[in-house]
């Protein structure tokens, strides 16, 4: 797929292992813990140009340009998501509220927008949170899958990211290991040897 048929993901490293970004018109499913750097990874896609996307916020604090969802039913969220870049933080938060079909049924609505617009949506997703059988539908009806990961190795905290899957791509063959800085995620270009 061309780069000129994907937009940026807000992370420099992350756009070269992805062979320039996200595919147009994708939903993106990013899974991890609440430490991890998801919320992160989400900020970065969303302000890459922030006129131009909502970032919907269900559960934490509202910040400048955000849009506050709290207490939006899953069948009016539509109607509040404008641009190319939409962020729903979080779709753990929507599974919990308003149940399971509930979700899969807005992510399904949500797919079809992103695909006649050419624009993306990601939901963030919090791990270990879910039945097993909840997170399969979503990792199934997602277009791409990204894990936040952190290994605890003696007495460092390795960060790594996992690319499980991404639409008519070939997905990276590694983990990908990276930092949370005062800017957000930077990919690492060095790995630990052992």
């Amino acid at each position: 797929m061309a780069k000129e048929n994907k937009r940026s993901t807000g992370i420099a490293g992350l756009d070269l292992a992805l062979d320039g970004g996200y595919p147009y018109g994708t939903t993106i499913v990013v899974l991890g813990s609440p430490l991890a750097g998801i919320d992160h990874m989400a900020r970065q896609f969303w302000s890459k140009e922030k006129e131009n996307g909502t970032y919907l916020m269900i559960d934490g604090e509202i910040e400048p340009g955000m849009t506050d969802a709290r207490g939006v039913t899953p069948d009016k969220i539509p109607s509040i998501c404008t641009g190319d870049r939409v962020v729903l933080d979080s779709l753990s938060s929507l599974i919990l509220l308003y149940g399971i079909d509930e979700a899969v049924s807005f992510m399904n609505a949500a797919k079809k927008d992103a695909e006649s617009s050419n624009g993306n949506i990601m939901f963030l997703l919090y791990s270990e949170l879910h039945q097993p059988q909840e997170e399969i539908r979503i990792l199934r009806m997602a277009d791409v899958v990204l894990e936040l990961k952190e290994v605890i190795f003696m007495n460092e905290i390795e960060r790594q990211l996992a690319v499980h899957k991404i639409k008519k791509m070939a997905v990276p063959k590694r983990l990908i290991p990276f930092n949370i800085t005062e800017k957000g995620i930077e990919l690492s270009t060095t790995s630990r040897v052992v």
